[in-house]
């Protein structure tokens, strides 16, 4: 092949270019280029005048970053009028502010508080303190967070009955003149009436029905309240409240306290709310933090005839759940209205007689407790131990001969007291010293049977409080009763605390062996599996991989049989999940022998691509330096593969782009040092492997071009026969790769870049061929393009790529057998057959390139060059500054009509 003529030198003869000075006018094709003279540039002056002037600065005792002193001084001020002002004269050299100097030392926030009642400010101060104390913390779990949980679990298939409040028109006989004792035998015969029968029992509800109805009664609660009936109100809260004494259909009993509980909720709030509203008036504003005395008259009125219209309901559970729903109204009447009621409404509970419905009003009125007086815990603490003095009661006659006609197994039965159990626990332990957990916790000892109550301790007590005792509960749940509550959920209740809080560390080891005793001896898969997704978490906490295998083999043991895994993914993607959070040296999670045959239990692929992007998520993460280990790199291929494989024609965008970045984080992490060709080795294979996905190649396509130039590097842009071959071989791999692509700017940018690249590294022919690869691909870029869902113009972005390429047509030189400027007259040619938007002036921009180009071509030095393959000054300089040409637009306009 010839010699290509170079760049830098002068050109003369008939290798003379158009722009030159001297030079004849030269038509190629249909781009006409006429003879321009272009003042000649010194860039090396033009730069050292363009830099910052340097000024020297002395310093002295003056730096920015000492601190500033500010003097103070204060003199004698004498009016014009005549009126002095007379201070002191004195300085001091001490820091001061300097905007307080502004104020003359009066800050009008300090003068307003200076001027407030001291002593009310002390009492304001310390009841704030008080109530702030008395606040539940963010370290107490709401009721709100367990209310979806019950719901979910305790469900039934049998068919439920209500009963609903027919409307009656009593409720508005009493008129705006009626006497108020009329009002008053009015409501109470509307009482009457509705305890005697004004109800319609609905039967063979389904439990969506029955959720459904309740709903409805929440409603029409908020209606009548809305429309002032307020007697109808009550009367739907009476009437709800009375379903929870009904235990016809025990299983879905947590879940029906909850949906009654929430219209309960909905009342107490009406009223306390109706109440407060009546407190203000013109005058004055009823503060948060109120006192008896702070309430009128007409407000306590009301107050109390509620709290009479309640006790004049005729049934004990009705009574007390709507009594304790506007608890809260109490502090309307006395500051001890609180504290006086919850011992009798916890006195009251001793009267229901079912043992379950009992513990519920129990946990209903903890509730409401520890929103309206959280610092009550007498109260509350009496409330558990009367529930311990009750709770042989579920082992006794009456409830065996209700399991027997409802057909229910004591197993089955037991659990629904846990929702209630733990929240009494956790208001009781909420806070609580050490001296009164243990206490508990004795006397739940000292009872037989006590399975249940014990669960309840290890889920409602501090996680530290149960870590060390961890192997007095062990004993404990070993003298428990295995046929009323299974054994294996106690170890998942101790195993929930031992992942929050660490045992002594003597104990560890026999904690395992004993709870894995138990759990591996389950049958039941799903028993099984619950118990060992807790555990996990603990043996990688506290022990080595040796271990962990060994867990993870008795998983896949007990899970394989029967295909029992695919009835537990959520369970088993929690293992992998803890799994993967504790060991973050993926060298040595991969060396677990049981890690990769635990993945193969994922076979369905949705969850399988799920539990593979928890694994990519983890490594980008946490791998901190590239690795070349081929255990982790065969094990993340065939991850990423899986993920890869995924990908089809339903798709959506964003899922792709998560696979692409996933992906590619990993492909950034390998690297093989010095070994240039493994590493493209390791791409070729990549791009057979991930071929759906662009962003994939994409960055393929960068990795390869940035190995072309380490080679570059190391050899110091002297290669030799060996290197000059592969770096070929990368720019091979590069212009085979490219037409694959999708995106048309895409793949532009991606030609220019990697014909930079092969230029650098002297593949002249190569880097023609990328260059002419893009210029017949500027036809096909089309007036609109996608942008992230939305169609958007398309020329600014071909404006941006053109001047990009003109910069880059500079230092590449010209080919022997095509003549001058080939590449350039080419592109001229595709420019102007290309049909742009006449309102736009982008053209005009494009040929101002032009005429940078021509200009710094015209020079005797280049502006920039490549010498051995490095470029002396970077990129464009002509390019960077074509928006301020653009007063030269006219006379361009003529140049290249």
């Amino acid at each position: 092949m010839a010699a290509r003529a170079g760049r830098g030198e002068a050109a003369s003869g008939k290798e003379k270019r158009a722009g030159c000075p001297g030079a004849s006018a030269h038509v190629t094709g249909k781009m006409a280029v006429f003879p321009w003279h272009s003042r000649s540039r010194n860039y090396k002056a033009e730069f050292a005048s363009c830099r910052l002037e340097a000024v020297p600065l002395e310093f002295g005792d003056y730096h920015p970053l000492k601190p500033i002193t500010v003097t103070e001084s204060k003199t004698k001020k004498v009016s014009r009028k005549g009126s002095s002002s007379s201070t002191s004269s004195s300085s001091s050299s001490s820091v001061v502010d300097p905007l307080s100097s502004v104020l003359d030392g009066t800050d009008p926030l300090s003068m307003f508080a200076a001027s407030a009642d001291p002593a009310a400010t002390d009492s304001s101060r310390k009841r704030r303190d008080r109530d702030e104390n008395a606040i539940v913390g963010s370290d107490f779990e709401p009721w709100a967070s367990k209310r979806g949980e019950i719901l979910a679990r305790y469900t039934t298939t049998e068919k439920l009955s209500i009963n609903l409040f027919m409307g009656s028109e009593k409720g508005k006989a009493g008129t705006a003149t009626s006497a108020m004792s009329e009002k008053v035998r009015t409501r109470l015969e509307e009482l009457d009436d509705f305890e005697e029968g004004s109800q319609k029992e609905l039967l063979n509800l389904t439990q969506q029905d029955y959720v459904n109805r309740i709903e409805e009664l929440n409603q029409s609660l908020k209606d009548a309240w809305a429309s002032d009936q307020k007697v109808k109100a009550l009367k739907i809260v009476i009437q709800c409240s009375k379903l929870l004494s009904d235990t016809s259909v025990i299983q879905f009993y947590p879940s029906k306290f909850v949906l009654i509980t929430d219209i309960l909720d909905t009342f107490g709030k009406l009223v306390y709310e109706r109440i407060f509203s009546m407190c203000v008036d013109n005058h004055s504003v009823l503060p948060d933090h109120f006192s008896p005395e702070n309430v009128n008259d007409t407000a306590k009125e009301t107050c109390l005839n509620w709290f009479f219209k309640i006790a004049s309901i005729r049934e004990l559970i009705p009574r007390f759940y709507v009594e304790a729903s506007i608890l809260k109204c109490n502090k309307f009447l006395s500051k001890t209205g609180i504290s006086e009621c919850l011992p009798r409404l916890t006195c009251m509970i001793r009267g229901i007689g079912d043992p379950l419905v009992s513990v519920y009003a129990r946990a209903y009125l903890c509730r409401v407790g520890m929103e309206v007086a959280p610092h009550l815990k007498e109260s509350l603490n009496k409330n558990f131990f009367d529930f311990l003095l009750t709770f042989k009661q579920i082992h006794g006659d009456t409830v065996q001969n209700q399991l027997v006609l409802q057909g229910v197994e004591l197993p089955s039965y037991l659990p629904l007291y846990s929702p209630a159990m733990d929240w009494i626990f956790q208001c009781i332990s909420y806070h609580a010293p050490e001296a009164l957990l243990t206490e508990m916790m004795e006397r739940c000892k000292k009872l037989g049977n006590n399975a249940l109550l014990l669960n309840s301790v290890m889920s409602a007590f501090r996680a530290e409080f149960i870590a060390t005792r961890s192997m007095d509960f062990i004993g404990m749940i070993k003298e428990c009763d295995e046929s009323g509550f299974p054994k294996h959920l106690l170890f998942h209740s101790l195993g929930l605390n031992l992942a929050l809080a660490d045992p002594p560390e003597g104990d560890r080891l026999q904690i395992l062996n004993e709870a894995w005793k138990v759990i591996t001896k389950l049958k039941n898969p799903q028993d099984y599996v619950n118990c060992a997704e807790v555990w996990v978490e603990y043996t990688c906490k506290h022990f080595t991989k040796r271990e962990v295998n060994t867990v993870l083999a008795d998983v896949i043991k007990h899970m394989t049989p029967d295909r029992a895994f695919e009835d537990s993914y959520p369970q088993l993607q929690s293992i992998i999940k803890k799994v993967i959070a504790h060991f973050h040296d993926f060298s040595v999670l991969f060396s677990v022998e049981k890690f990769l045959p635990f993945l193969d239990m994922f076979q369905k692929e949705s969850v399988r691509v799920e539990v593979c992007k928890c694994i990519m998520e983890v490594f980008i993460k946490h791998q901190q330096e590239p690795t070349k280990d081929p255990v982790i790199l065969n094990a993340l291929l065939h991850v990423c593969k899986t993920m890869h494989d995924s990908v089809n024609a339903l798709t959506l965008e964003d899922e792709k782009r998560m696979l692409a970045y996933l992906i590619n984080g990993f492909i950034k992490m390998v690297s093989f040092g010095r070994d240039f060709e493994q590493q493209l080795s390791f791409y070729v294979e990549a791009r057979s492997m991930f071929c759906n996905l662009e962003p994939v190649l994409v960055q393929l396509i960068h990795s390869v071009n940035r190995l072309a130039m380490e080679t570059r590097k190391v050899m110091k842009g002297n290669h030799s026969r060996k290197t000059a071959a592969f770096v070929r071989a990368c720019v091979a791999y590069c212009f085979i790769t490219i037409p694959s692509l999708v995106g048309i700017f895409t793949r532009l940018n991606l030609y220019l870049h990697s014909g930079q690249v092969a230029l650098a590294n002297q593949c002249l022919s190569q880097a023609d061929a990328f260059f002419k690869a893009a210029i017949s691909l500027i036809p096909e870029v089309p007036k609109m393009i996608n942008i992230d869902g939305k169609m958007r113009p398309s020329e600014s972005f071909l404006l941006e790529f053109l001047c990009n390429f003109f910069s880059t047509l500079l230092i590449v030189p010209d080919h022997p057998e095509h003549g001058v400027l080939f590449l350039v007259r080419e592109l001229l040619n595709v420019i102007q057959d290309y049909t742009w938007e006449e309102s736009s002036d982008d053209k005009i921009r494009i040929y101002t390139c032009v005429l940078h180009l021509l200009s710094a071509m015209s020079q005797e030095t280049y502006l920039y060059h490549i010498d051995k393959g490095t470029s002396s000054l970077g990129p464009s300089y002509m390019c960077q500054n074509k928006n301020s040409l653009s007063r030269f637009l006219s006379p361009i306009l003529l140049l290249l009509n």
